[in-house]
């Protein structure tokens, strides 16, 4: 599996600890949108895409079923909403 196109939108809204958006292409065939981006008390992660369950319980929709494939995805949506944060 290779991340082939990351796409960020930064959220600049006050209070708020959503600072972005992102969208993630693997292997130029499958896309995953609506991955968080946010700011933890130990610095930023991603949240998957997620739906409210009848339970009013929040269960994601996709996500990495491992621990190294959720650092690939994190490091590249970070390193993208680093580059443009970068370019402000």
């Amino acid at each position: 599996m290779k991340i082939t196109n990351v796409e960020v939108n930064k959220v600049e809204k006050n209070g708020s600890r959503l600072k972005g958006i992102a969208s993630v292409l693997i292997d130029a065939s499958f896309a995953i949108h609506d991955i968080r981006i946010i700011e933890g008390d130990n610095g930023l992660f991603i949240a998957m895409p997620s739906k409210k369950t009848v339970m009013g319980d929040y269960r994601d929709v996709a996500h990495p079923i491992n621990q190294i494939t959720r650092k690939l995805f994190e490091n590249a949506v970070l390193k993208k909403f680093y580059e443009v944060n970068e370019d402000e």
